[in-house]
């Protein structure tokens, strides 16, 4: 599931090449046939992003609310664009610029209210300007699960996904099992920091490269070249900090990488 700093980037690109733009909207695959005639022949006028929620505001008041899931893809044509695929669920066509969406977990049309009520179930994102740390460090602590769990909740902070949250507790210097609700002010504070300095990063480059992270393995045709981890995906490899093998479990049915050593977790060896 594309995270936060995809999210924000795509905002930022659709902002750049699609704001303003009159568009023709259909819906290829049928699903969104009568969204997309409501969409047909407006302008856009805004975009905005919280967390892994899209936000796409059309003249006479329309808006779209599109979010992505485990499979969703978004792609943008510059110049002519090709037939779109039986899988596309919305098209946005112009003469400069298209938008074909495909695979979405969320495509609709939502009410001002709607939209309302949404954003009020999302924790703070710390990319948004109004974003508030001492709320999202309340949210947090909400609770006594482990905070490795309590950051992949939407609901206390948006927009962290499986890496972000490991790369984050390692710069950090947190133990991912540690309860939620023991988490200190100056703990929390070098975990926000990092959140943000690598959802910003990820948001402007495209990527996420973790500071100190090792050379990418170039040689394994999985791995986006791009990116560069510090533990996340490194079960057994070395630590970039002490070169204790990286750990990984398994916790409420997601993967989870940290170093043994720098982030002491109590009860794992």
């Amino acid at each position: 599931m594309p995270e936060g700093n995809i999210i924000h980037r795509l905002a930022r690109i659709h902002r750049r090449w699609l704001v303003g733009r009159d568009f023709t909207a259909d819906s290829p695959q049928g699903r969104f046939s009568e969204g997309a005639r409501r969409l047909s022949g407006r302008a856009l006028v805004s975009v905005d992003a919280h967390g892994k929620h899209l936000f796409h505001h059309f003249e006479g008041g329309v808006r779209l609310h599109i979010h992505l899931g485990l499979v969703g893809n978004v792609k943008h044509y510059l110049t002519r664009a090709p037939p779109p695929s039986p899988a596309c669920r919305l098209r946005l066509a112009s003469p400069h610029a298209t938008l074909h969406l495909s695979g979405p977990q969320a495509c609709e049309l939502l009410s001002p209210q709607a939209e309302a009520e949404l954003r009020s179930r999302l924790g703070e994102d710390p990319l948004r300007p109004e974003a508030s740390p001492s709320r999202a460090f309340e949210a947090l602590r909400r609770g006594r699960s482990p905070l490795a769990v309590a950051l992949l909740d939407q609901e206390r902070i948006s927009g962290v996904g499986n890496i972000l949250r490991a790369e984050a507790l390692f710069l950090a210097r947190l133990p991912p099992l540690r309860p939620a609700s023991e988490l200190r002010p100056a703990g929390f504070e070098r975990l926000w920091e990092a959140l943000r300095s690598l959802l910003e990063d990820a948001a402007r480059d495209g990527r996420i490269v973790a500071p100190h992270a090792p050379p990418a393995p170039w040689q394994r045709p999985d791995r986006r070249r791009e990116d560069r981890f510090s533990v996340y995906d490194r079960a057994g490899q070395s630590c970039p900090r002490c070169g204790t093998p990286i750990s990984r479990l398994e916790l409420a049915s997601r993967a989870l990488f940290f170093c043994p050593r720098c982030q002491k977790t109590p009860g794992v060896s």
